[in-house]
């Protein structure tokens, strides 16, 4: 959750986003059809932005919706964008689609997680990847970046640990830096300090690759290389979100999926997950 101090006005965050961004004023007011000098003027506090003039100028800034909601608010203007728990009602088809999709992706791992890398939703590809790890870490609410790179979790099965680890840790910082979230900020702060785990072979992932393979995958993206039932599995992610969303709750949603890296893997599934 976004806190934005009562005492700051929209004009300094506004500017904040602005240069976040890396974006002149001149390029902004040509973005959001207005003026450099109108510009000026509401991030000073000379001017008080309209409205519609918020929603301009933080969609030009690619500011979350959730940010969107906080600039109106400090504006003096009401939130625009609601925030409907998964489980309302009005979220039954929303969340029925998710479960055909994770569903039709099987035998192959996918899940959703919410804002802060809360699981809100499996398949059984996931479940299989899960076998061994603490049912501590599968209590609810269960969060995937815990499950990954606690000591309990997957990390002292992720082969390439050192790799995957630091590509988690640079995505949840870009992720900081756009949405500024204190919880998420806890977060990474929490599972940058867990220790690498040492593996069963006795090295920590951080050296040359050890693990037992059927083949080496395409090198066409980074792979978590994770050890399961006596060989290493391969798999690439990746990160879908909904465009253009008018609600909280389904803006911070992100599906992902984990493409086998080599037949090998894609074999294994197919022979070890229900269908």
């Amino acid at each position: 959750m976004t806190t934005v101090s009562p005492d700051t006005g929209v004009g300094p965050l506004l500017r904040d986003w602005r240069e976040q961004r890396r974006i002149s004023q001149l390029e902004l007011a040509l973005r959001a059809d207005s003026s450099a000098r109108h510009i000026s003027f509401i991030e000073t506090g000379r001017s008080r932005p309209s409205e519609d003039m918020v929603l301009r100028l933080a969609e030009q800034l690619d500011v979350p919706v959730r940010e969107r909601n906080a600039l109106l608010v400090v504006a003096g203007y009401a939130p625009r964008y609601a925030q409907t728990p998964l489980d309302d009602p009005a979220m039954a088809a929303l969340r029925e689609g998710l479960d055909r999709l994770l569903a039709a992706y099987e035998p192959y791992p996918a899940l959703v997680v919410d804002g802060v890398y809360g699981v809100v939703a499996a398949n059984r590809g996931i479940a299989l990847l899960l076998e061994g790890v603490s049912e501590k870490l599968l209590t609810p609410p269960v969060n995937a970046m815990r499950l990954t790179l606690h000591p309990d979790g997957l990390a002292p099965r992720i082969v390439n640990l050192a790799a995957w680890r630091a590509d988690l840790l640079a995505q949840m910082d870009r992720q900081i830096a756009l949405v500024r979230s204190p919880e998420l900020r806890a977060l990474y702060d929490e599972v940058a300090a867990y220790p690498v785990p040492a593996r069963a072979d006795g090295t920590d992932g951080t050296g040359p690759d050890r693990g037992r393979e059927q083949e080496r995958p395409a090198a066409f993206a980074l792979p978590m290389r994770l050890e399961h039932g006596g060989r290493v599995l391969s798999f690439v992610s990746s990160i879908a979100t909904f465009n253009t969303p008018m609600d909280v709750t389904v803006a911070e949603l992100a599906i992902e999926t984990f493409l086998p890296a080599d037949r090998g893997t894609a074999a294994y599934l197919h022979a070890h997950v229900p269908s």
